[in-house]
């Protein structure tokens, strides 16, 4: 069964579609979704099955890779991440929504939903309307991935077309959100004191701190 490719205007999704594809989500598919970086892959964070096509997909170890949380506000966070300092809470309100993900301590929620040992848990809450409805219409963050793409050139995949071609026959839903960018959030490992910059990218630190 081959996916379904949807059009959302980043402006103005249109809410029965979001409905549609959260049922999606709910039901244990995969959907790969616009952002305010680059397009992301992702599912249910508490559907162990569907954590597992990505993985494959991917060809990754869910024990050991490093999974990130799209949330909708800083609202739940504090379910799936334990005690955040004031200094990383005050950053995170400035960066969020936007090109940032925090990697924060794992709450004891985190390695039940991943079924492994997790101790860290990326958080993502992007600057784009079409994933944040979503996770307030599934009702719980979505498990998320980047796609890339082999073309050392572009590293990321940008165009929704080439996307939903090189991925109809593995996932379930494609958003066509209009191009994304090739260039990925700025990731921010928030368990050690100072805070350390793991990867420079769409975000400026400095428009943070």
């Amino acid at each position: 069964m081959s996916a379904e490719l949807i059009k959302l205007y980043p402006e103005n999704p249109d809410e029965e579609k979001i409905i549609q594809i959260s049922k999606v989500l709910k039901e244990g598919g995969l959907v790969i979704y616009p952002t305010d970086t680059v397009y992301g892959m992702g599912c249910d964070i508490t559907n162990q099955r569907a954590i597992e096509r990505i993985c494959r997909i991917k060809g990754i170890n869910p024990r050991k890779h490093n999974f990130s949380f799209i949330c909708a506000d800083l609202s739940n966070i504090s379910e799936y991440t334990r005690i955040i300092s004031k200094p990383v809470f005050k950053m995170m309100k400035k960066a969020f929504p936007g090109p940032f993900t925090f990697i924060l301590d794992a709450s004891t929620e985190v390695p039940k939903v991943l079924h492994s040992r997790k101790k860290t848990v990326g958080i993502r809450v992007p600057d784009h309307l079409v994933p944040r409805m979503l996770v307030q219409e599934l009702g719980r963050p979505i498990l998320t991935t980047s796609i890339v793409d082999e073309d050392e050139v572009i590293e990321y995949s940008t165009d929704p077309e080439l996307i939903f071609e090189k991925y109809e026959n593995l996932v379930d839903v494609v958003i066509d959100g209009g191009y994304g960018q090739n260039v990925a959030s700025t990731v921010l490992d928030c368990t050690t004191d100072p805070v350390e910059v793991i990867r420079e990218g769409l975000g400026r630190v400095e428009d943070i701190l």
